[in-house]
């Protein structure tokens, strides 16, 4: 598994430095900036021996850039669900794993696991967390539950670099591509059925999380689109036993 630690605008450089450090820490890598603050001599002493990583980052204006090519995309949020739970739409941070449940899902897993880290101040805003798969919390003390993002992002390294830090696993995970399809197609069968609208962004988003923690393979994905295509010409021509496309 390829982790690459996505960190969505970024605040201060001296923790864009710290990130850097504890992904060198846990053997990790491939870092994405999204609309960074500017990284100069401070951010680059809190990455120390890291500085590399640092260098080898790659810059992106929008999200979806940073996101292109990865099989899955986990967010992460510090928001507890029982406060304020309608006023913030929490609904889009259910459920949770914990970092060591998140780590043993993507145990002996193959492919580019997007791990997206928000803002300082406010995190990941809606938009960007239904833009997930999975999502992952840490099990803080209620006392004071909100942590510095590198302490964060250490704790997520930690669990994931026991799996070991960008190997090689024996299960493929389907591509982008295809599940991006599977969305669409699932969508598409919502409308056919008459689905009600004003149910049907929440349905879609909750089928993505069922389909991100499945951790489907790419022959599974495949054979949920032909379900769902034969499902939809069904549907549309109202009879049975036919082998046409």
């Amino acid at each position: 598994m390829n982790l690459r630690v996505v960190l969505v605008e970024p605040l201060y450089e001296g923790n864009v430095g710290s990130v850097a450090r504890a992904m060198k820490n846990f053997g990790f890598h491939d870092l994405a900036l999204v609309n960074p603050c500017k990284i100069e001599d401070y951010g680059c002493a809190m990455a120390s021996h890291a500085r590399d990583i640092l260098q080898m980052s790659s810059n992106f204006s929008t999200l979806t850039e940073a996101l292109e090519g990865a099989n899955l995309v986990v967010g992460t949020t510090g928001k507890r669900l029982e406060h304020e739970q309608h006023h913030l739409r929490l609904h889009l941070r259910v459920p949770c794993l914990t970092p060591a449940g998140l780590a043993e899902k993507l145990r002996d897993k193959e492919g580019t696991v997007a791990l997206l880290l928000g803002r300082e101040d406010c995190g990941l805003n809606s938009d960007e967390i239904s833009l997930c798969d999975m999502i992952v919390s840490i099990p803080t003390s209620d006392e004071y539950p909100v942590m510095n993002l590198s302490h964060s992002a250490a704790v997520l390294f930690y669990e994931l670099s026991r799996n070991g830090s960008n190997s090689s696993g024996n299960v493929q995970m389907a591509g982008k591509e295809t599940l991006n399809l599977l969305r669409k197609r699932a969508g598409d069968l919502l409308t056919d059925i008459a689905y009600p609208e004003h149910k049907e962004d929440y349905t879609l988003l909750m089928l993505r999380r069922i389909f991100g923690r499945a951790e489907l393979t790419e022959r599974e994905a495949r054979a949920l689109l032909g379900i769902i295509k034969r499902i939809r010409w069904r549907i549309g021509h109202g009879q049975k036993g036919s082998d046409r496309d």
